[in-house]
């Protein structure tokens, strides 16, 4: 803590002049002096009885010299690789704040309402106690005496019980605080320590709780306010007793006037002020719940409880701006796919009666049980019928739903809807707000979803959005969800051909296939591809970009499935996820979106292993570095594959965005440095995008926590890729568009790019044109390469 400043020159004198020593003559003149002010206030036969308690309590005080420097619980905080706050965790909610930094307005509000002399006494306010005690006495209202000082003591070393033993105590403690410390740092600790409600510990993190402002910002008005939490925080506090905060707040306001800490012009605008409360959800904080999750535990694991209680400030890697944007694109996609789904139904009913006044006590109490979840926001309908809903907010905003906004939930403003199902008079639902500013009527969706982005050059994390809302569904599908990856698998089979003699323009038979009993060792094996049409021989380019199943199983055949399992574990695959069968063509093992993530880096950065990074540093609460964690350099990247085979599946997957399943990734976003690989599994039960620009990877899912179908319709390229490209519109912003260098041992041959060893009529030509290894079920063969001319044909025929 860094040392008070002295006071201004004001009417309070300087609290930083020396002290001098206290010996025990000044001890016992101090205690009598205190006795016999309650002596006066309450009877002076208390004297005797009060002096023998202090003697008896004085040797049990603890010891007080920790104040000096002083250190509360102060919680874990998490911050963006700018700064921006995305988590705390602690039960006290602290921003340690140096009386220096303390604005005047703050401590003149507090010292007006609760020591208004705490310059000028010793720690007991003689005056104050006779004061009080003389009211106390004649049965007007009730006043305190307690000073500053005697609350620190309380608060710091003492219960809140209201004994006499204790309070004997809270006057010995005051005494010795006066003795040790100065005005100052007993201001200081008051000010960072007091309790004010909504977990707030101290006014600046009360000023941020209460109106989402850091505390040198407060006007007068505000500042009154936040004086009048101490009392009773419950009582005052204006989120939940707005009036009861109103009335504390000007009778603040007023005692300062009257001692001079503001002039009556002051006063009077600090009347007419309109506080701003925040209320509800924190609408300015980036939405980063996951990812401030998953440090919490990376740091108890590291401190154990210690890491709420001693300040630390974890730095991530984390892009706030990207951050906002992967939030946003996720909700607005799964929000897309809820609006395809049936109407489920109002979440609850409740009994509204006609008084309006318990109408709006009703709503209040229906509503609090279903909160607002971001924009997708909670109402109680007041009247329904096919052409109009009238709803009621719990702020009173009465919303009108008409024409289109009714479309979603049509099926329940039927009359013949179930009872479950109909939407009427008590119906709790939800709405948001549409484009053009009117309202829809929506439901809280069932699918779940991730996004996690990541820059390949490095590893670290730009980006990580784990669930629709951590609120409702705290499992991380980015980091956790083991899901299949279905037809995004695709690339890494193909990276595993390349090495085989396969070559983009190898000619592949897109053919029925049929495996029986024999060949799976059990169940017969008939795969078909996802629009149930067969094509006929194309180039393994094509087969890529158009997503070809029996290509990909072909490829695998060729590869061999146990070669294939070893070669994915280059990318960071785990080979037991992956069973060497011929069904890992189709993406059959399981991966989560972080793996594969980290696996389309390979293709991005030139083929260089990365692990993804999250944390840079850790400081303590004075801002010294604890532990730092720099960027990987490049020279300590593990080579994961071949610079050529990377540029060749780089080429590959810039086809896929271009002509391919994902086309409209570089139609609507208008560059062509985007390289990417749609998903869909069996039944539509996931649905993929990843994908990636040289400076960022991003990987999107969609699915179910308990895998059922999407939809029949539902695919990658219709659910994720939306989410992927609305995500890259805002990360890509600003960035140039890239080439990637041709790496040595590549070649261009008509168009195509080649290993040069495989560019004149060598490698793998063919595979299953004549459809003899596919159905006999065995390995594919390398074909003897047909003449230059039929070669040719074969690819302008075949190739978009």
């Amino acid at each position: 803590m860094a040392p008070p400043l002295p006071n201004p020159p004001s009417q309070k004198p300087s609290s930083t002049a020396a002290k001098p020593r206290t010996g025990a003559t000044r001890w016992i003149f101090r205690i009598l002096l205190w006795a016999l002010g309650l002596g006066l206030a309450g009877g002076l036969a208390l004297l005797l009885v009060i002096a023998v308690a202090l003697a008896m309590a004085y040797p049990n005080l603890p010891d007080v010299s920790d104040l000096a420097d002083y250190r509360p619980k102060l919680p874990l905080r998490v911050y963006s690789s700018e700064g921006a706050l995305l988590g705390e965790f602690g039960e006290e909610r602290r921003n340690l704040t140096p009386i220096r930094e303390i604005p005047a307005v703050m401590k003149d509000a507090v010292l007006a309402i609760e020591d208004t002399r705490f310059f000028q006494h010793g720690g007991v306010d003689y005056k104050g106690m006779l004061r009080a005690g003389l009211a106390n006495l004649g049965r007007v209202k009730s006043q305190g005496a307690s000073t500053i000082t005697m609350q620190v003591a309380r608060n710091v070393y003492l219960s809140s019980e209201k004994t006499f033993t204790r309070k004997i105590y809270e006057i010995l403690l005051t005494f010795k605080l006066e003795h040790l410390l100065t005005k100052d740092q007993i201001l200081e600790i008051y000010m960072n320590q007091i309790y004010l409600g909504n977990r707030a510990y101290g006014f600046a993190a009360a000023s941020e709780s209460y109106f989402g402002k850091p505390l040198k910002s407060i006007s007068i008005a505000e500042a009154a306010m936040l004086a009048g939490l101490p009392k009773a925080p419950s009582a005052y506090n204006p989120i939940s007793n707005p009036k009861r905060a109103r009335v504390r707040q000007l009778y603040i306001i007023d005692r300062m006037e009257e001692n001079g800490f503001i002039t009556a012009q002051e006063a009077t605008q600090a009347r007419k002020e309109e506080v701003k409360i925040r209320s509800g959800q924190d609408n300015t904080r980036v939405h980063a719940e996951y990812v401030a999750e998953m440090v919490r535990q990376l740091i108890f694991s590291q401190y154990g409880n210690e890491a709420y209680t001693r300040g630390l400030n974890v730095y991530t890697t984390l892009n706030a701006g990207d951050q906002e944007a992967a939030y946003v694109a996720l909700r607005r996609g799964i929000m897309d796919y809820e609006r395809r789904q049936h109407y489920r139904g109002p979440e609850k009913f409740v009994a509204l009666p006609e008084s309006a006044q318990e109408v709006e006590d009703a709503i209040d109490d229906a509503l609090a049980n279903h909160p607002d979840n971001g924009d997708v926001l909670s109402a109680v309908v007041l009247e329904a019928n096919a052409r109009k809903i009238v709803a009621a907010r719990a702020n009173g905003d009465m919303l009108e739903i008409t024409g289109d906004g009714l479309k979603p939930a049509q099926s329940g403003l039927s009359d013949k809807a179930p009872a479950n199902i109909r939407i009427r008079r008590g119906a709790v639902i939800r709405v948001v707000r549409t484009p053009k500013n009117t309202w829809e009527v929506t439901q809280l969706p069932e699918v779940e979803g991730a996004l996690v982005a990541l820059d390949p050059r490095s590893g670290a994390i730009k980006a990580l959005v784990g669930g629709f809302d951590f609120e409702k569904n705290k499992f991380n599908h980015a980091a956790q969800a083991w899901r299949q990856p279905g037809s995004s698998f695709k690339p890494f089979i193909y990276s595993a051909a390349l090495e085989k003699g396969f070559t983009p323009a190898t000619v592949i038979n897109d053919a029925p296939l049929f495996f029986d009993a024999g060949v799976t060792g059990g169940q017969p094996w008939e795969p078909k591809n996802y629009d149930g049409k067969y094509d006929g021989p194309m180039t393994m380019r094509t087969g890529l970009a158009k997503s070809k199943n029996m290509i990909s199983i072909r490829i695998l055949q060729a590869v061999g499935p146990k070669t294939a399992q070893e070669w994915i574990t280059r990318f960071g695959f785990e080979a037991e996820k992956h069973p060497a069968y011929l069904t890992m063509a189709l993406g059959a093992g399981s991966v989560t979106p972080l793996e594969m993530a980290s696996a389309y880096s390979v293709f991005a950065n030139g083929g260089y292993r990365i692990n993804p990074w999250l944390v840079t540093r850790v400081t303590d609460h004075k801002g010294r570095v604890i532990s730092e964690n720099p960027p990987p350099a490049a020279s300590d990247m593990p080579r994961a594959i071949d610079a050529r085979n990377a540029f060749i599946m780089d080429n590959l997957l810039q086809e896929v965005t271009r002509s391919g399943t994902a086309a409209r990734a570089q139609a609507t976003l208008k560059r062509p440095d985007l390289h990417g690989k749609t998903g869909t599994t069996n039944d539509s039960v996931d649905a993929w995008f990843a994908g990636y620009q040289p400076t960022m990877t991003a990987v999107t899912w969609i699915g179910y926590d308990k895998p059922r179908n999407l939809g029949s319709r539902e695919t990658g390229g219709g659910l994720s890729l939306p989410v992927w490209i609305n995500f890259m519109e805002r990360a890509l912003k600003g960035v140039p568009v890239m080439e990637t260098t041709v790496p040595p041992g590549v070649v261009n041959v008509g168009g195509e790019w080649f290993y040069e060893e495989y560019a004149r009529n060598a490698g793998v030509a063919s595979v299953g044109v004549d459809d003899r290894p596919a159905a006999a079920g065995g390995p594919a063969a390398p074909h003897a390469p047909p003449p230059t001319e039929e070669r040719n044909r074969i690819l302008d025929l075949f190739r978009n």
